[in-house]
């Protein structure tokens, strides 16, 4: 089996990825410190449930954390990691140092900014963060309109999502955030979206009041949408909202009730915004995919998996009512995939990308493709995003994808369900072709002596 495993590997090394969902930051692609590999938000989790006391992100917007936020998080941060190094996160952080950086050593409180400083020689080297994509074997990226850089730096090897406004997600003690994102969106051309556990809201410019302020706001999102340098929309769906439909005449009466919302109120503010708004998009949807997060639900400071199978019926139900809206899902449940699975045999419109946030951990990864390679057909799931921050976290997650794909190819070769040339002519289709099909991804011309 070891040899099998070797071969499909050596296989997976030359085909290509796209790279559909990031959060890179044209012209600063690469690490600005340790701080940015060794503080990756999942790492960040692991920390905190050993014992660090701070288990907030970084610092991402207005801008980027600044050197004494860097310093002063690592050197909280450094007594946790004994404690975590049997993680995958870990296994990822491993991955960025011994591969691009040629570092096999622990990092303490002796070295690390020794380390830090073999780090900030390569921040923002474009030729350095080329060449770790193509050695990632990364065609292309896609990553927030709201990131992109203002002079047009790295255009050439992303297309752009708009990751704005989050109708359908909650925030923790919060029942009128359908509202909120709708009106903070309102008369803007796009921007960034609000972080998970954000707390205090800044006031809009304008507040919606009235059913013709939900109208005027909305139609002032779709049209910003629709003018928008973009092939996606990524969001989230809440498993806390229950959706059903709801008359005008309901979402007047709701919006009279907002100052003691609750979760009725929510959940109409929220199934009204985002029923009109996919009616809205529809005219769109062969340029637009709709690309949206599913089964992670806000923590005081991220998220945990939760799966309600009722929120995974109403979604089947949302997707069914749209026909011709591209809905490509990332999953962050295990049980919530293989039902997931079963909706893509029967609702054409919805298709699975990746392994996401509480799935993307190899023992989950290797269940979720396994389950999607025998109950799908390939052009009905993307076989990786990294959902990056750097380069360097793109190129780990690429190596730790195609390491659980090879597990899971040499497994079926091995039982005759598959024979070598299919198992690798499957590989591509779900790494490379899929992404290509349904947002018509086409490689970076810098890009295509990567390999495969």
């Amino acid at each position: 089996m070891q040899t099998l495993f070797n071969d499909i590997l050596a296989g997976l090394q030359a085909i290509p990825l796209f790279d559909g969902h990031t959060h890179l930051t044209p012209g600063r692609l690469s690490a600005r410190g340790v701080h940015d590999i060794l503080l990756y938000h999942m790492v960040i989790s692991d920390l905190y449930a050993a014992g660090c006391p701070n288990g907030a992100r970084l610092t991402e917007f207005p801008g980027f954390p600044t050197d004494d936020e860097g310093r002063a998080r690592m050197i909280e941060a450094l007594p946790y990691y004994p404690r975590i190094r049997n993680t995958s996160c870990m296994w990822g952080v491993r991955i960025i140092l011994h591969d691009l950086f040629g570092w096999d050593a622990p990092v303490t409180a002796d070295n690390w900014e020794r380390l830090d400083a073999i780090i900030r020689e390569r921040t923002g080297d474009r030729a350095w963060e080329r060449t770790m994509l193509r050695k990632a074997g990364i065609r292309k990226l896609a990553t927030e309109l709201s990131r992109r850089d203002a002079q047009g730096r790295d255009d050439d090897l992303f297309d752009f999502s708009v990751e704005w406004a989050f109708f359908t997600r909650t925030q923790r003690g919060e029942f009128d955030t359908a509202l909120y994102e709708l009106e903070r969106c309102w008369g803007l051309p796009p921007g960034t979206p609000i972080p998970h556990g954000a707390h205090g809201r800044p006031a809009p410019a304008r507040t919606i009041q009235t059913l013709d302020d939900v109208q005027a706001a909305l139609a002032h999102y779709v049209a910003q949408l629709a003018a928008a340098p973009v092939s996606s929309l990524a969001t989230h769906i809440s498993t806390d909202i229950q959706f059903g439909a709801v008359s005008d005449a309901e979402m007047a009466a709701a919006l009279t009730r907002r100052a003691i919302a609750g979760p009725c109120e929510r959940d109409i503010y929220a199934s009204y915004i985002h029923d009109a708004f996919l009616t809205a998009l529809e005219p769109h949807a062969a340029r637009i995919a709709f690309h949206c997060s599913f089964c992670a639900e806000p923590m005081p400071h991220e998220t945990a998996s939760l799966a309600p199978q009722r929120a995974l019926a109403d979604f089947a139900d949302v997707a069914a009512q749209h026909p011709a809206i591209r809905f490509v899902v990332m999953v962050a449940s295990r049980h919530g995939d293989q039902t997931l699975c079963s909706m893509c045999r029967e609702i054409p419109n919805i298709t699975l990308a990746g392994y996401w946030w509480h799935n993307f951990f190899p023992g989950a990864i290797r269940q979720v493709m396994e389950e999607r390679l025998d109950m799908l057909p390939t052009n009905k799931q993307i076989g990786f995003f990294s959902d990056a921050y750097t380069v360097e976290w793109a190129y780990a997650k690429a190596v730790m994808v195609r390491n659980q794909l090879a597990q899971v190819l040499a497994q079926k070769v091995a039982q005759g369900e598959y024979g070598m040339d299919d198992a690798l002519a499957i590989a591509r289709a779900i790494l490379y072709e899929a992404a290509e099909g349904l947002w018509g991804m086409t490689p970076a011309k810098e890009l295509v002596d990567a390999p495969g």
